[in-house]
């Protein structure tokens, strides 16, 4: 990825994502085009248009009237970015360090189950292209490929991490465990906002519940241990895929809460079977867990109210972000996720002090449009806006990025009433 016209070219180290822009300028001279606009507001348009009813319902949905959805792309909006000029930005690097990987840009594959619904090539097609642009993939324990053929895909080395739902069987979690450390899963990401599922009103209206239509469950259905489970309840998966497939779901989104009192066992079997790597927690929101992690030798947080989809009317993550942060900024190794929708976005939670951000929707939108290139166009099309936003902004390094670099309003402030974007 080298651009002829930069006389700095021999001098910069990482990939110019920006030439994205350019190979798409010049498709015109072959009587092409881009494959499609990745505005946000288009793209989910044309998600929309992809997907079957019940695809669309699980991916759009969220926690009751929204609201929270509606906080978090608010949050972002009462940011803006301060630009410098004239800084000589020939030579920016847009990569970071996350668990001891360095990586093309501080942006990830968020955790994001049953991609089977958006695509049929779900999460493989998810993986590849996280491997191929050195972005670290996440998946999710609701994940709709076993988990070793998603390690597979997503190539020797590159940097992968495993969200588990924990479920109340020891045995299973072990099991889950040990599989994704074997395939190459080298974190831990504990999520601990979703014992079940949130109240979101279409999904019920349409008893759009995929695992108990039997699809989406072949991560647990690969799994050892729960074939076992599934002999036991006198349920053969080759016959009775509705009866596994609900099993399996009910076993890790079973309705039945965790406390604090269970993570220090989770911590110790993790860093035994991984030899010490790093163990995260995803969803929190409040400054009083923040600090319990700190207490409990969490390696990292994800700030994330799993994008407004959990909790109905809570605080934007952002604005979690910067409570969590001033706190124990110093102590974790902070993440962040929910509501990013461009490279701004990215550059915004970056100021005010995560670590890195994780991406979701973003990439759903472009497996369900055009499955492992429509994954591939919308990545690399974030990658670029990132680094055109570094080159034109004036910042070298992600490391710029700090709380200096944005003017805030107040969090009262409102800049899109009618829409939810």
């Amino acid at each position: 990825m080298s651009d002829p016209h930069n006389p700095n070219i021999t001098n910069r180290t990482t990939p110019q994502w920006a030439l994205y822009q350019r190979e798409n300028f010049e498709k015109l001279n072959e009587g092409k085009t881009a494959p499609f606009s990745t505005d946000p507001t288009k793209l989910e348009e044309r998600a929309h248009e992809s997907l079957s009813k019940g695809g669309w319902l699980y991916a759009s949905s969220n926690a009751g009237l929204s609201t929270t959805h509606l906080a978090n792309r608010q949050a972002f909006y009462r940011h803006r970015i301060i630009p410098n000029q004239l800084v000589d930005t020939n030579l920016r690097d847009t990569t970071t360090e996350i668990f001891g990987h360095r990586v093309s840009a501080p942006i990830g594959f968020a955790p994001i189950g049953i991609n089977k619904i958006y695509h049929q090539s779900a999460e493989i097609a998810v993986a590849k292209v996280a491997g191929e642009l050195n972005l670290p993939y996440c998946l999710s324990t609701a994940g709709s490929s076993p988990i070793e053929k998603v390690g597979e895909a997503n190539g020797q080395g590159n940097p992968r991490f495993y969200q588990l739902y924990m479920p109340h069987d020891d045995e299973l979690t072990l099991s889950l465990l040990n599989r994704a450390w074997n395939s190459g899963f080298d974190a831990l990401v504990l999520t601990t906002d979703t014992w079940q599922l949130g109240w979101r009103h279409e999904d019920v209206a349409n008893s759009n519940y995929a695992f108990y239509r039997g699809l989406g469950a072949d991560l647990g259905l690969s799994d050892p241990v729960f074939q076992r489970r599934c002999r036991e309840s006198g349920i053969d998966p080759e016959k009775d895929v509705v009866a596994a497939s609900t099993k399996w779901i009910d076993s890790v989104w079973h309705g039945r809460a965790w406390s604090w009192d269970k993570i220090p066992w989770l911590i110790e079997q993790w860093k035994k079977i991984s030899g010490g790597r790093p163990f995260v927690i995803k969803g929190i929101q409040s400054v009083g867990d923040a600090r319990k992690c700190v207490e409990l030798g969490v390696d990292g947080i994800i700030v994330s109210n799993h994008a407004g989809r959990q909790v109905d009317g809570a605080i934007a993550s952002l604005d979690a972000l910067e409570n969590i942060v001033e706190a124990v900024g110093e102590r974790l190794y902070i993440m962040y996720d929910s509501g990013v929708r461009g490279a701004s976005d990215v550059a915004k939670a970056l100021a005010l002090g995560a670590k890195f951000v994780f991406v979701g929707r973003l990439w759903i939108w472009g497996l369900s449009i055009m499955g492992e290139e429509g994954v591939r166009h919308v990545m690399k099309s974030l990658l670029a806006d990132f680094d055109i936003l570094m080159a034109v902004g004036g910042f070298n390094r992600v490391a710029d990025f700090e709380r200096s670099t944005l003017e805030s309003y107040p969090k009262s402030y409102t800049l899109i009433p009618d829409r939810v974007l």
